[in-house]
């Protein structure tokens, strides 16, 4: 279904005319009741989803020594509480 209506008359209802050409409606603007301009909807472009593993090909090693060990301080923090905790359970 086709709907034509003028510039000024959209301009007050420009987003149900929006909201119908969405739906697949065509909407033409006209001046003075000659048509202009036709409001069509930009196709919805999806995104391809995502493959885990995309990159396993590649072969990626981390070296070793970009590994942390434990911290010593928070290991000493950690045995502490073990021993005596601040709050006992119950």
């Amino acid at each position: 279904m086709t709907i034509q209506i003028n510039i000024a008359e959209a301009k007050a209802k420009l987003s149900e005319l929006v909201s119908r050409a969405e739906a697949g409606e065509e909407v033409v603007l006209a001046r003075n009741g000659a048509p202009i301009v036709t409001l069509t909807p930009i196709p919805v472009v999806r995104k391809a989803k995502r493959v885990p593993g995309a990159w396993a090909h590649l072969n990626l090693k981390i070296p070793d020594e970009l590994f942390i060990g434990p911290d010593p301080e928070m290991e000493a923090i950690i045995e502490a509480w073990e021993k005596e905790p601040l709050c006992p359970p119950e």
